[in-house]
């Protein structure tokens, strides 16, 4: 799965809708969502922000171990190893989880 496809069930899960803002850089366009009034730049597999208020809005239980974060959601436990970057992973993690909640959705 892309990470755009990651991004796009993630946001579902929470209820935004992605689309591309005035101005975005390629990179970031699948990060821009429309609030009703502003842009702003939404991508929690960058953003340690975005990705706790993503876990917290979905009531994810996350564990940073040593070499590898747990998440768990609705569903079976999610890993990622750190592979030499523990806030890469967890970010990653949190992303997978909740695009699994948001594949769930109808």
């Amino acid at each position: 799965m892309t990470d755009r496809e990651l991004l796009e069930l993630a946001a579902k899960a929470v209820g935004l809708s992605l689309e591309q803002g005035p101005g975005s850089p390629p990179e970031k366009c699948f990060g821009a969502c429309w609030d009703g009034y502003t842009w702003d730049y939404w991508n929690p597999l960058d953003d340690d922000g975005d990705a706790l208020r993503l876990a917290a809005k979905l009531f994810l239980h996350v564990w940073v171990l040593h070499g590898f974060t747990e998440v768990q959601g609705d569903y079976k436990p999610l890993t990622e190893t750190h592979d030499g970057d523990p806030y890469a992973a967890t970010r990653r993690a949190i992303v997978r989880a909740a695009a699994e909640i948001g594949r769930a959705m109808k």
